[in-house]
């Protein structure tokens, strides 16, 4: 079952007074960067995560336990801001590769925090057996609709902040919640591309393979980027409705130094993933096209931007 534009507008009328509306930047001829790692905890995901808890709430009784979620480190962040903001208690699960600043900043927030397994996989099965006794909300890291369509109004927000419209939208893939919420949010008023590590290609295996398929999860973006089988959300949403590009660790890099270098923009590796896409030439726009660049988060140590 696809998500749909109309999930996402509920969403949107549901999280309005929580999230930020994050801006969005021209800095060059037809090219505007959408500036996520400005949201709240640091990255889009706090939409998903704030929608997630309210649809609960709403929904009621809401679980004594409070919330749970694994996480490479965004969503670990966004739920564990998520729940203070809404006098939740939440618990996160987070794999051994979780950049510390992430780790910190979990903790900074008032979440349990639970180190365990070398990949987001294994921290995943470790919250579900904690959940099971606990009783506690799960938020997945974005296979949920709640989540996926938290997520959607990012693009929502886009369209309204960019009236000329775009032609079309680049964004990173990690478990496939984001692009599929964008997809349902920009409802065919511009084309995706979704864009991977060529060392993670989740997505771009799945619509080969036309079913979720297992990958090995490795490379820069492996902490934010590191779901090592898409969403079911994921894939039915982008089947037949996104191109799908990967891009290389080098390009990744280079990207992420080039944000800082020439807009001071903070960005992780998987924030920079999108723009990665541009510069390297793997997705070259065609004369007169307006393209947006999601950059996704900025969660990630100042003193490696340069390095």
């Amino acid at each position: 079952m696809r998500l749909a534009h109309e999930d996402v507008q509920r969403a949107a009328a549901r999280i309005g007074g929580h999230v930020r509306r994050t801006p969005v930047a021209e800095v060059g001829p037809g090219l505007l960067l959408k500036l996520e790692g400005m949201q709240h905890s640091g990255s889009f995901k706090v939409r998903g995560a704030f929608n997630r808890i309210l649809a609960a709430v709403e929904a009621g009784p809401f679980p004594e336990g409070g919330v749970i979620a694994a996480s490479g480190g965004n969503h670990g962040l966004a739920v564990a801001y998520a729940a203070r903001a809404l006098g939740v208690r939440a618990e996160i699960f987070v794999p051994e590769v979780c950049a510390p600043v992430k780790v910190e900043g979990l903790r900074r927030l008032g979440a349990e925090v639970t180190q365990t397994g070398a990949i987001y996989a294994d921290a995943y099965e470790a919250s579900q057996k904690r959940a099971a006794d606990t009783g506690a909300l799960e938020i997945h890291a974005y296979d949920q609709y709640d989540v996926a369509a938290g997520q959607g109004t990012l693009a929502v927000e886009l369209l309204e902040q960019v009236p000329d419209g775009v032609d079309t939208v680049l964004v990173a893939v990690g478990g496939g919640g984001l692009v599929a919420g964008i997809v349902a949010g920009l409802d065919g008023r511009a084309s995706v591309v979704a864009v991977e590590p060529e060392l993670i290609p989740t997505l771009h295996r799945a619509l080969d393979a036309g079913e979720p398929v297992h990958v090995e999860v490795t490379g820069v973006g492996a902490d934010a980027l590191g779901a090592s089988r898409i969403g079911r959300i994921g894939l039915q949403t982008t089947t037949g409705r996104v191109s799908s590009v990967l891009v290389s660790d080098d390009a990744i890099v280079e990207a992420r130094r080039a944000l800082w270098r020439d807009f001071h923009v903070a960005a992780e590796h998987a924030g920079a993933a999108a723009l990665a896409a541009l510069r390297s030439g793997v997705y070259v726009p065609e004369d007169g096209e307006r393209v947006a660049v999601i950059v996704c988060g900025a969660n990630t140590d100042p003193a490696t931007l340069t390095g």
